[in-house]
């Protein structure tokens, strides 16, 4: 029996979408792959349904790259609602507690430098962490109080923007991976003698993804057709501009192709370490301006770990 052909296009590459409030991850990246009839899509990091902003969605072969766009660093601008914490820690869940604390601008900004860095969390009931196999958000739903375990994430950055009124307090944020703006919120409120939860929430960037350069879905579907929308796919390489590059002939690609060490010259090694010795963990090695493979480059050997199709099929 022959193999069974994959439905849909082999288009490969990045969408920056920027996603509109009350919509799931999982539903922006199916109405994506639809639009764009693709074979393969996969989002890069789950965004609340009642935050708004960049949630990268790969097609195709770029689905090889969401790893390292999930470990990449995020900026959030969001606004905290003191006096009112709720069971999803924003506005979605019904209110659990409540205070008649109004933190003051003093007061906000002395505990700024405890909640960056490197800190403990413990991610909100209400998320997509597994336990036992089944997502923490669906124990909760169903009613069951989910003993989720602190953890350390990072918090590079923390700045108080405004302070519209005694009732909100608006933030810029840059965090590292498995990060939530909701925690951050409830733990502030509560050093500040307060209860708080989120109450608007955008990602203004995801790695070397930018809202400027992001699309609505309202957008996509006001294109003419598919090759208009194709326009707004960004390249495969766009999510790994943090990686070393390698060019390489065509000879060397086929190599790579075929799961095969490459061999790169003595001056391209220099340039790919950049004085390191040893073994790089990760090269894209590229052939004018493709993405073929990502790499680990030990010596004069380029050894393939993820390997790009030709065309994306």
């Amino acid at each position: 029996m022959g193999k069974r052909r994959k439905k849909g296009r082999p288009v490969s590459g990045w969408i920056i979408l920027d996603k509109a409030y009350d919509l799931g991850s999982t539903e922006a990246v199916s109405k994506v792959k639809w639009l764009f009839q693709a074979q393969k899509a996969g989002h890069a990091g789950t965004l609340d349904p009642l935050a708004t902003g960049v949630l990268p969605i790969a097609l195709g072969e770029a689905t090889k790259t969401a790893p390292y766009v999930m470990a990449a660093e995020k900026r959030y601008r969001f606004t905290a609602f003191w006096g009112s914490s709720t069971t999803t820690d924003d506005g979605e869940g019904e209110a659990i507690a409540s205070s008649e604390k109004r933190p003051s601008r003093e007061e906000i900004e002395a505990i700024l430098d405890r909640f960056t860095g490197e800190i403990e969390q413990v991610p909100p009931q209400f998320s997509a962490i597994k336990v036992g196999g089944e997502r923490a958000y669906d124990l909760a739903r169903e009613g069951a109080t989910v003993a989720l375990e602190p953890r350390i994430v990072d918090i590079h950055s923390l700045e108080l923007v405004e302070m519209p009124d005694a009732d909100h307090a608006v933030f810029e944020a840059v965090t590292g991976k498995g990060a939530y703006v909701r925690a951050l919120v409830r733990d502030m409120a509560h050093v500040l003698g307060t209860e708080g939860h989120v109450s608007e929430l955008r990602r203004v960037a995801v790695g070397p993804f930018h809202a400027d350069d992001a699309v609505t879905i309202a957008e996509l579907e006001a294109m003419e057709n598919l090759e208009a929308r194709d326009e707004a796919i960004a390249p495969i390489a766009t999510a790994l501009s943090n990686l070393p590059q390698a060019a390489l002939g065509g000879p060397e690609v086929e190599k790579l192709r075929r799961g095969q060490a490459a061999v790169i010259s003595p001056a391209t090694a220099r340039g790919v370490r950049g004085g390191e010795a040893g073994v790089i963990p990760a090269v894209l090695a590229c052939m004018n301006g493709e993405a073929i493979a990502i790499c680990e480059l030990d010596g004069l050997k380029l050894k393939p770990v993820r390997v790009f199709v030709e065309g994306g099929e």
